[in-house]
Protein backbone atom coordinates (compact mmCIF):
# COMPACT_ATOMS: atom_id res chain seq x y z
CA UNK A 1 0.00 0.00 0.00
CA UNK A 2 1.75 3.25 -1.13
CA UNK A 3 2.42 6.04 1.77
CA UNK A 4 0.79 9.45 1.57
CA UNK A 5 2.90 12.22 0.30
CA UNK A 6 4.47 13.62 3.84
CA UNK A 7 4.93 17.42 4.30
CA UNK A 8 8.00 18.65 6.03
CA UNK A 9 7.93 21.75 7.97
CA UNK A 10 10.29 24.44 8.31
CA UNK A 11 11.75 26.47 11.42
CA UNK A 12 10.63 29.79 11.05
CA UNK A 13 12.81 32.99 11.37
CA UNK A 14 12.67 35.63 14.64
CA UNK A 15 14.58 38.30 13.84
CA UNK A 16 12.94 40.44 15.66
CA UNK A 17 13.47 38.93 19.32
CA UNK A 18 16.99 40.42 19.18
CA UNK A 19 17.71 43.02 22.09
CA UNK A 20 14.16 42.10 24.13
CA UNK A 21 13.67 43.52 27.36
CA UNK A 22 14.93 41.48 30.62
CA UNK A 23 15.12 38.56 28.12
CA UNK A 24 18.86 37.95 26.97
CA UNK A 25 19.91 37.26 23.62
CA UNK A 26 21.64 34.32 24.36
CA UNK A 27 18.21 33.01 26.39
CA UNK A 28 16.59 33.53 23.58
CA UNK A 29 18.75 31.61 21.17
CA UNK A 30 19.00 28.57 23.46
CA UNK A 31 15.10 28.45 22.91
CA UNK A 32 14.83 28.64 19.64
CA UNK A 33 17.47 25.69 19.70
CA UNK A 34 14.49 23.74 21.59
CA UNK A 35 11.74 24.61 19.63
CA UNK A 36 13.87 23.64 16.29
CA UNK A 37 13.83 20.31 18.33
CA UNK A 38 10.22 20.50 18.00
CA UNK A 39 10.22 20.61 14.30
CA UNK A 40 12.65 17.98 13.35
CA UNK A 41 10.31 15.34 16.04
CA UNK A 42 7.20 16.66 14.22
CA UNK A 43 9.18 15.75 10.76
CA UNK A 44 10.43 12.54 11.96
CA UNK A 45 7.36 11.28 13.77
CA UNK A 46 5.48 11.80 10.73
CA UNK A 47 7.56 10.24 8.09
CA UNK A 48 7.48 7.23 10.55
CA UNK A 49 4.02 6.89 10.54
CA UNK A 50 3.81 7.31 6.88
CA UNK A 51 6.32 4.39 6.65
CA UNK A 52 4.15 2.43 9.02
CA UNK A 53 0.83 3.11 6.99
CA UNK A 54 2.56 2.32 3.88
CA UNK A 55 3.35 -1.36 5.37
CA UNK A 56 0.01 -1.50 6.59
CA UNK A 57 0.92 -1.46 10.14
CA UNK A 58 -1.34 1.37 11.07
CA UNK A 59 -3.02 -0.56 13.60
CA UNK A 60 -3.98 0.34 16.77
CA UNK A 61 -2.64 -2.75 18.40
CA UNK A 62 0.49 -2.08 16.88
CA UNK A 63 2.46 -0.60 20.23
CA UNK A 64 4.97 1.31 17.83
CA UNK A 65 1.83 3.20 15.45
CA UNK A 66 0.53 3.57 19.13
CA UNK A 67 2.99 5.21 20.61
CA UNK A 68 4.29 7.82 17.97
CA UNK A 69 0.79 8.52 17.54
CA UNK A 70 0.78 9.80 21.26
CA UNK A 71 3.31 11.72 20.68
CA UNK A 72 3.33 13.54 17.51
CA UNK A 73 0.54 16.02 19.81
CA UNK A 74 3.15 16.87 22.33
CA UNK A 75 5.30 17.83 19.85
CA UNK A 76 3.07 19.63 17.10
CA UNK A 77 1.58 21.39 19.57
CA UNK A 78 5.01 22.43 20.71
CA UNK A 79 6.34 23.65 17.95
CA UNK A 80 2.90 25.45 16.97
CA UNK A 81 2.74 27.68 20.81
CA UNK A 82 6.85 28.20 20.43
CA UNK A 83 6.18 29.97 17.31
CA UNK A 84 2.74 31.79 18.72
CA UNK A 85 5.40 32.55 21.67
CA UNK A 86 8.37 33.95 19.23
CA UNK A 87 5.96 35.60 17.07
CA UNK A 88 4.10 37.68 19.91
CA UNK A 89 7.65 39.04 20.81
CA UNK A 90 9.51 41.94 19.70
CA UNK A 91 12.49 44.64 21.14
CA UNK A 92 11.01 48.00 21.57
CA UNK A 93 7.32 46.68 22.54
CA UNK A 94 4.67 49.15 24.56
CA UNK A 95 3.83 48.21 27.39
CA UNK A 96 0.45 47.88 26.79
CA UNK A 97 -2.52 47.26 24.16
CA UNK A 98 -3.51 50.70 22.60
CA UNK A 99 -6.52 51.91 24.56
CA UNK A 100 -9.25 52.61 21.15
CA UNK A 101 -7.87 48.72 19.74
CA UNK A 102 -10.24 46.23 19.25
CA UNK A 103 -7.62 43.65 21.35
CA UNK A 104 -8.52 46.46 24.30
CA UNK A 105 -12.43 46.99 23.87
CA UNK A 106 -12.58 42.45 23.55
CA UNK A 107 -10.11 42.60 26.93
CA UNK A 108 -12.50 45.31 28.78
CA UNK A 109 -15.63 43.37 27.76
CA UNK A 110 -14.36 40.26 29.18
CA UNK A 111 -12.40 41.00 32.09
CA UNK A 112 -13.56 44.43 33.20
CA UNK A 113 -10.81 46.75 32.20
CA UNK A 114 -7.00 46.05 30.88
CA UNK A 115 -5.76 46.07 34.08
CA UNK A 116 -7.56 43.10 35.53
CA UNK A 117 -6.99 41.39 32.62
CA UNK A 118 -3.38 41.89 32.78
CA UNK A 119 -3.59 41.08 36.91
CA UNK A 120 -5.69 37.77 35.94
CA UNK A 121 -2.89 36.60 33.00
CA UNK A 122 0.09 37.32 35.40
CA UNK A 123 -1.34 35.24 38.31
CA UNK A 124 -2.01 32.62 35.76
CA UNK A 125 1.36 32.47 34.72
CA UNK A 126 2.54 32.84 38.32
CA UNK A 127 0.78 29.54 39.54
CA UNK A 128 2.92 27.00 40.84
CA UNK A 129 4.15 24.44 37.45
CA UNK A 130 5.55 24.68 34.30
CA UNK A 131 3.66 24.99 31.06
CA UNK A 132 1.54 28.16 29.54
CA UNK A 133 -0.04 30.85 30.54
CA UNK A 134 -2.33 31.36 27.23
CA UNK A 135 -4.63 34.16 26.41
CA UNK A 136 -7.72 32.62 23.96
CA UNK A 137 -11.26 34.07 22.57
CA UNK A 138 -14.04 31.67 22.17
CA UNK A 139 -14.94 32.18 18.42
CA UNK A 140 -18.57 31.10 19.37
CA UNK A 141 -19.25 34.03 21.87
CA UNK A 142 -16.02 36.16 21.06
CA UNK A 143 -15.55 36.12 24.71
CA UNK A 144 -11.41 36.38 25.52
CA UNK A 145 -10.12 33.83 28.65
CA UNK A 146 -6.93 32.82 30.44
CA UNK A 147 -6.04 29.20 30.20
CA UNK A 148 -2.71 26.99 31.99
CA UNK A 149 -1.76 24.61 30.20
CA UNK A 150 0.64 22.06 31.28
CA UNK A 151 1.64 19.19 28.74
CA UNK A 152 1.40 20.72 24.66
CA UNK A 153 -1.47 18.72 24.07
CA UNK A 154 -3.16 18.80 27.01
CA UNK A 155 -5.73 21.66 28.28
CA UNK A 156 -6.25 23.30 24.98
CA UNK A 157 -9.83 24.65 24.25
CA UNK A 158 -10.70 22.82 21.50
CA UNK A 159 -11.69 25.19 18.45
CA UNK A 160 -10.24 28.40 20.80
CA UNK A 161 -8.04 31.00 19.20
CA UNK A 162 -4.58 31.64 21.00
CA UNK A 163 -3.70 35.60 20.84
CA UNK A 164 -1.50 36.02 23.13
CA UNK A 165 1.02 32.91 24.11
CA UNK A 166 3.51 33.15 27.19
CA UNK A 167 5.89 30.37 27.94
CA UNK A 168 6.55 29.23 31.35
CA UNK A 169 8.06 26.44 31.32
CA UNK A 170 11.72 26.73 33.04
CA UNK A 171 13.64 26.62 29.78
CA UNK A 172 11.86 29.87 28.46
CA UNK A 173 13.79 31.81 31.22
CA UNK A 174 16.21 29.89 33.84
CA UNK A 175 19.10 31.70 32.04
CA UNK A 176 18.24 35.03 33.29
CA UNK A 177 16.74 34.20 36.06
CA UNK A 178 16.06 31.48 38.95
CA UNK A 179 13.91 29.06 38.88
CA UNK A 180 12.18 30.98 42.35
CA UNK A 181 11.92 34.43 39.85
CA UNK A 182 9.28 33.22 37.73
CA UNK A 183 7.60 36.64 38.02
CA UNK A 184 10.30 39.06 36.93
CA UNK A 185 10.74 37.36 33.79
CA UNK A 186 6.66 37.54 33.31
CA UNK A 187 7.37 41.24 34.02
CA UNK A 188 10.00 41.29 31.25
CA UNK A 189 7.43 39.01 28.68
CA UNK A 190 4.83 42.31 29.44
CA UNK A 191 7.79 44.82 28.18
CA UNK A 192 7.79 42.87 25.50
CA UNK A 193 4.69 41.98 23.80
CA UNK A 194 3.68 42.82 20.12
CA UNK A 195 0.34 43.98 20.49
CA UNK A 196 0.02 44.76 16.73
CA UNK A 197 0.95 40.96 16.37
CA UNK A 198 -1.93 40.10 19.23
CA UNK A 199 -4.75 42.27 17.60
CA UNK A 200 -4.09 40.80 14.14
CA UNK A 201 -4.57 37.33 16.00
CA UNK A 202 -7.98 38.75 17.11
CA UNK A 203 -8.75 39.87 13.70
CA UNK A 204 -7.89 36.69 11.77
CA UNK A 205 -5.27 38.99 10.08
CA UNK A 206 -1.56 36.59 9.08
CA UNK A 207 -2.29 33.95 11.92
CA UNK A 208 1.02 32.24 12.69
CA UNK A 209 1.15 29.04 11.39
CA UNK A 210 4.15 26.70 10.53
CA UNK A 211 5.58 26.49 6.81
CA UNK A 212 5.28 23.39 5.54
CA UNK A 213 7.52 22.25 2.30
Amino acid sequence: MPAGKVKTYKEQKFDQLKGLDGISDDQVAEHLKLYAGYVKQVNALNTELAELRGRGQNLGTNPEFAELTRRLGFEYNGMILHEYYFANLRRGAEPAPPGGSGLAHALTESFGTVDQWVKDFHAVGEMRGIGWAILFEDPVNDRLSNHWISLHQEGIPAGFKPLLVMDVWEHAFMRDYKATDKKQYIEAFFRNVDWATVERRLQNEAAVRPAAA
